[in-house]
């Protein structure tokens, strides 16, 4: 089949792949950051959250800790196609060997060699929970009806689905050339450095009038090639709230949070897994479609957080 220049059609992401020298202590606490297991094969663990992934983290037993990367869905196998034969160090369309099945292509980024896996055709599972749309008084406008009240249960804040991941990278430029080129990756939002050069972008999927998340993948500009987090959204600041709670009582390192992001908006809590992987909740994030426009800004501590716990130095390193 000839492959022509039409870019790439990614629907969402779908999950991602993480290394743990040691398995057992990842599982406790992806228990406590709310993801269930879907499927247990001893060394190699899947977790789904209560959306319609079949699943949306997998946890391999491996000698180091290390970030496998990120998969998106595409619209077709003719995406895949063309994957396979057009992006560097493509694998050929292969079975996905986990839960949902499906096929998937792996490529390694043409700047830093990390894996990057586009996938089609696995088999949605059924919404596990629906929690409740909450009312809320606010002072003019009071919207709960009397005698209904607000009532919650203590425990880790049930994970919805996967949001967005991003990265450190070595050459911002390249980086951003090749994802945008080759993909419906459209920038919602670009940070410059005070000589006007680009080190950020914050990419979502451009799905037309589609309404979809302020971004799916990140990166920005460092010295060393690293993963920065994976981001996955719950349901409400109550759920979050609760889930921040859940994992101070049972001592796990808190990176930052909670607090309110400028760019998309969202409610975040970072947290670091026992592997020193970044792993978030948000909530409340901002949509875009193609009418939205692209922002530019300088860098500053005021583009990063409106509200919450200082910024902590070596969050951006």
């Amino acid at each position: 089949m000839a492959m022509t220049n039409t870019k790439i059609k990614l629907v969402r992401i779908a999950h991602v792949y993480y290394t743990h020298a040691d398995l057992e202590t990842a599982r406790k606490f992806l228990l406590d950051f709310g993801f269930t297991i879907t499927e247990d094969r001893g060394d190699t663990v899947f977790y789904k959250g209560y959306g319609t992934e079949p699943f949306v983290y997998c946890a391999t037993k491996g000698a180091e800790n290390a970030f496998g990367g990120a998969a998106f869905v595409v619209e077709s196998v003719e995406d895949l196609e063309r994957a396979s034969k057009t992006l560097p160090k493509a694998t050929e369309i292969h079975d996905i060997d986990g839960p949902g099945g499906g096929k998937r292509v792996t490529f390694y980024d043409p700047v830093d060699g990390f894996p990057f896996h586009l996938i089609h055709g696995q088999t949605p599972v059924a919404v596990s929970a629906h929690l409740p749309e909450l009312e809320y008084n606010f002072p003019q406008s009071k919207h709960r009806a009397v005698n209904k009240t607000q009532r919650f249960k203590q425990g880790p804040a049930p994970v919805h689905k996967l949001g967005h991941f991003g990265c450190c990278v070595t050459d911002f430029a390249k980086a951003f050339e090749f994802y945008t080129t080759n993909f419906n990756l459209k920038p919602s939002d670009i940070i410059h450095d005070n000589t006007g050069k680009d080190i950020t972008t914050f990419l979502h999927l451009d799905r037309g009038m589609e309404q979809v998340d302020h971004h799916t993948f990140f990166f920005f500009k460092g010295p060393k090639y690293h993963v920065h987090h994976s981001s996955f959204e719950v349901h409400d600041f109550d759920i979050q709230s609760l889930g921040h709670q859940w994992l101070r009582e049972k001592k796990y390192d808190l990176v930052w949070g909670v607090g309110r992001h400028v760019l998309g908006s969202q409610i975040f809590d970072y947290w670091w897994d026992p592997s020193k992987f970044i792993l978030e909740h948000y909530v409340d994030g901002d949509l875009v479609d193609e009418t939205t426009p692209t922002g530019r800004e300088e860098a500053g501590p005021d583009n990063l957080h409106v509200w919450g716990p200082p910024l902590p130095p070596t969050f951006l390193m």
